[in-house]
């Protein structure tokens, strides 16, 4: 199948390989399970009792529990759209450190909401079971579309911290490498001739003899013999 070099072009470009990452992927999706909650709770979440006009939360009663779970939704929402922006900036090229911090934080934080909505689900699941079943005469879809979503909030949270955990270890701390050549001084290692590459002997000869004794240390050269000098007769 032939594919226009436009749209190869497109499939190449970085937003579409940013949006194809696990990790922008799962953010969507977590993102769009807190819109489900606290929308369908703040749309339909408060209805009216049959004998009342007053607004009352469809789970229980308990206002509480809506506004938690409504809270709860729009902050995760914010959330995930914040993190995406930063993978955005991320992705696009960092400092080391601020790789490592954003790796940490987003470890930590979907640890954190992975913690908050098993709470709220269990929160909420616990005050559905408390309701009267003809308590209200609408709003009974809503409570269960956000007790719903917010217990798949949790497996996606876990699946978000493994990925940030995985991160954390993929990422190599850079060692911190400085310079030799800082002042026009250029470090080199010599290494001492081993066995194995034994120095090449000069061939005999003046010219060979004289380099080869200037190869050695002044220190270990032979010493002269005396000169005897010879004094005059008177």
């Amino acid at each position: 199948m032939h594919i226009p070099e436009s749209l190869q072009d497109l499939a190449d470009s970085e937003a579409v390989q940013f949006l194809k990452r696990p990790k922008t992927i799962t953010r969507i999706i977590a993102g769009v399970f807190s819109l489900i909650v606290f929308s369908s709770l703040l749309t339909d979440g408060y209805q009216n009792k049959t004998e009342s006009s007053t607004l009352h939360c469809v789970l229980n009663s308990n206002n509480v529990a809506c506004s938690f779970a409504v809270g709860a939704g729009l902050l995760a929402f914010l959330s995930c759209l914040t993190f995406l922006a930063l993978d955005a900036h991320e992705s696009r090229g960092g400092s080391a450190r601020f790789k490592t911090a954003f790796q940490l934080l987003d470890f930590i934080l979907a640890v954190l909401w992975t913690g908050i909505w098993f709470v709220g689900f269990c929160f909420l699941a616990n005050q559905w079971q408390h309701s009267s079943p003809k308590g209200f005469l609408l709003g009974r879809s809503s409570a269960k579309a956000a007790i719903t979503f917010a217990f798949f909030s949790i497996l996606i949270w876990i699946f978000q911290a493994y990925l940030a955990l995985q991160d954390l270890r993929n990422d190599t701390p850079v060692p911190y490498k400085r310079s030799l050549d800082e002042g026009g001084v250029v470090l080199t290692t010599l290494s001492p001739p081993s066995a194995a590459s034994p120095v090449n002997t000069p061939t005999a000869g003046p010219n060979n003899l004289s380099y080869a004794s200037s190869a050695l240390s002044p220190y270990l050269t032979t010493p002269k013999a005396p000169r005897l000098a010879m004094m005059p007769d008177n």
